[in-house]
């Protein structure tokens, strides 16, 4: 007889009554999976919520899948499709598995040692309700004796993935394939006007699937197609650096470039302008935007692709990387009835997340929020949002002009470029609007400045503007590699910490593994600096706009640089002295 599932969660999870009503209740009124509900709301996490199921179905409970020991054969006769949408897939071997075991810890083995070693198929779930997606994929292999097991949705999703990049050729076995056969490629492409005629198995076109799919597998937000005189490169910036992924041969370059204008919906006959095309992909379960950018050179188009995951769910506030009392006093801002709050860092450096993270915080029905911006990277739902397009003279300005005037409560510009734009911002904070904006400077104060310089008057930037933050993202050190030592004292004195210090806080370096692509570190946090306008700063303003000066008023205030917040980091284990002087070099 099968056990009750909420009976499991109280005598083994120890969930509370109070948990086990509200998720019924919410089953009640939205439908769904009572135990992803509790998952959902963070009640349980998918493992205890697993091994509930185990427990339920006496199904063993897989933390990790042996993927070494198994064949994966069976991608030509499975779609890859089907096994995503059921979160299952099969682990066929043509030996017994024996050995396994000792990836388990102690309790998982007494679960399942005996099950890996009896059965030569399994196939692993997510879901044991899917029983007719089970028996079908059971009749495709044509297995006997199958064991059904338990696992987590990113371990069978990466099997999944593992398995059908194995079977497929590589971007680089592709070139060496071109290259053997590159006369009659040549004269192929040439035929066609149109390379969407060409069959899927076209050589370039799994060359462009291929570098597509690897940059979003290795979690790259851009790609470079980069053309020289006797070469041209692929790159891909993951964690905002560049690593080579290809050197294809020269001739490859026109054809692989008209491939991606075609797919983007741009002129392949216009090679001597600038051109910006969009396109969208599917790989697996992620969705991607894809931004298509290209430029004329001396020896050929340069192309860069800005890839965005369009299915990744939007970062909270309090997953930016900001300090307990940054995250209060920025919470804080947000919620102030007019002003304008500015953010401010390079290219790339997180400003548009940061502004997605505080309109999703402060996002309610009794609030107007309209934004205007180049482009929309996250549709946001309840938030109106609108694209800027030149073409029919939808500019910053002129959609700002317009937004004041469907009675916003708050309004967020993409980015302040010219005075038109700055002076509508300030004279919206000054009417009872709350505004958010992104400006191009190096830190905090010099957002003043260069304010200033635009032609907007200091007395209305003290007026109007609440507050501004500086920010970088440093990448995040790789905890399967990272390795503790003791810094020189040069490196210390050159990042600014104390040797009391360091004495009491364990520093790391970055060392490289497989799971970071040897490169020591895996994501990105960000590091902030907030400087608010209070009675001084503005009285400071009045009389100079020297950033110089503003800076050292507000640090003699308490402001904590972008420099201090980097140490932190170090301090913390979290990132590294060279990661942090790399991104706050002065």
């Amino acid at each position: 007889m099968q056990k009750d599932l909420s009976q499991i969660f109280r005598d083994n999870l120890n969930i509370s009554e109070e948990d086990l009503k509200e998720a019924q209740r919410i089953k009640a009124e939205k439908g769904g999976d009572f135990g992803e509900i509790l998952v959902t709301k963070k009640m349980i996490t998918e493992r205890q919520f697993l091994e509930a199921l185990s427990i339920q179905y006496d199904m063993p409970f897989w933390p990790e899948l042996p993927l070494e020991k198994y064949k994966t054969d069976f991608t030509d006769n499975v779609p890859i499709q089907f096994l995503k949408k059921y979160i299952m897939v099969p682990l066929i071997s043509e030996t017994q598995p024996s050995g396994f075991e000792g990836k388990l810890n102690d309790k998982d083995r007494q679960n399942s040692k005996e099950n890996i070693i009896e059965y030569e198929s399994v196939i692993a779930v997510n879901n044991p309700a899917y029983i007719q997606p089970m028996d079908d994929l059971i009749r495709i292999l044509g297995c006997h004796d199958v064991k059904l097991v338990l696992s987590t949705k990113d371990a069978i999703l990466f099997a999944i993935n593992i398995s059908y990049d194995l079977s497929r050729d590589s971007a680089e076995q592709l070139v060496q394939d071109m290259e053997e056969d590159g006369s009659s490629i040549i004269s192929e492409i040439e035929e066609r006007a149109d390379l969407l005629d060409d069959i899927s198995d076209a050589p370039i076109i799994k060359l462009v699937n291929h570098i597509i799919s690897q940059s979003v597998k290795a979690r790259a937000s851009d790609i470079h197609i980069e053309s020289y005189q006797d070469s041209f490169k692929v790159r891909y910036r993951v964690d905002g650096i560049l690593y080579d992924l290809l050197s294809p041969p020269k001739w490859v370059q026109p054809a692989l470039i008209s491939r991606i204008k075609v797919m983007a919906k741009m002129n392949i006959a216009e090679k001597r302008l600038p051109q910006d095309g969009r396109l969208d992909v599917k790989i697996g379960h992620q969705e991607i935007d894809v931004r298509v950018s290209t430029i004329p050179t001396s020896f050929g188009e340069r192309v860069v692709l800005r890839l965005l995951d369009k299915s990744g769910s939007l970062i909270s506030l309090s997953d930016l990387g900001l300090k307990s009392d940054k995250l209060d006093l920025l919470e804080n801002l947000v919620r102030s009835p007019n002003g304008i709050i500015l953010v401010t860092g390079p290219t790339g450096s997180g400003k548009t997340t940061t502004l997605y993270a505080v309109l999703s915080s402060i996002n309610k029905p009794d609030i107007n929020i309209i934004t205007i911006e180049d482009p929309i990277e996250y549709q946001i739902e309840g938030i109106n949002q609108i694209q800027v397009n030149p073409k029919i003279n939808l500019t910053f300005a002129g959609g700002l002009r317009s937004i004041v005037r469907q009675d916003p409560d708050v309004i967020l510009v993409g980015e302040i470029r010219d005075k038109e734009t700055a002076e509508i911002a300030v004279q919206s904070a000054l009417t009872g609007h709350l505004v958010f904006s992104t400006l191009h400077t190096n830190d905090s104060a010099s957002a003043i400045t260069r304010l200033v310089d635009i032609g907007v008057e200091p007395f209305l930037i003290s007026s109007s503007i609440l507050a501004v933050v500086a920010q970088r993202l440093v990448r995040v050190l790789c905890q399967d590699c990272k390795e503790a030592y003791t810094p020189d004292e040069l490196a210390l004195r050159s990042i600014g910490i104390a040797n009391d210090q360091s004495q009491k806080a364990v520093i790391y370096r970055a060392v490289g593994c497989e799971n970071c692509f040897h490169t020591g570190y895996k994501g990105r946090t960000g590091i902030f600096e907030m400087m608010i306008l209070d009675s001084s700063l503005k009285s400071l303003i009045l009389k100079t706009y020297d950033s110089n000066q503003i800076k050292n008023e507000a640090v003699s205030r308490n402001m904590i640089t972008l420099r201090e917040d980097g140490v932190q980091e170090v301090l913390s284990g979290i990132s590294t002295i060279e990661e942090i002087l790399r991104v706050t070099q002065k």
